[in-house]
């Protein structure tokens, strides 16, 4: 086993270890940490930040030029 694979072992299981063996409270926090990631990476990406360029152009040519024109012209 090379040493890359040997440090992700031990991190893995440096981790692995601490969640286990974490009380009641701790693990709670953790699960509403999670949900609240969750919601804002996932859910507001969703409903809230749609690939505005995917729909209206269709080749990276148009979309970059779109940003530039965004960038310059921003007032």
């Amino acid at each position: 086993m090379n040493s890359a694979a040997s440090a992700i072992k031990r991190v893995f299981h440096f981790y692995y270890d601490g969640f286990r063996s974490m009380s009641w409270w701790g693990k709670r926090v953790w699960i509403i940490i999670l949900i609240k990631l969750f919601v804002i990476f996932i859910i507001l990406k969703l409903f809230f930040f749609r690939d505005f360029l995917q729909k209206k152009y269709s080749s990276d040519e148009q979309k970059s030029e779109y940003v530039r024109d965004q960038l310059i012209n921003s007032n």
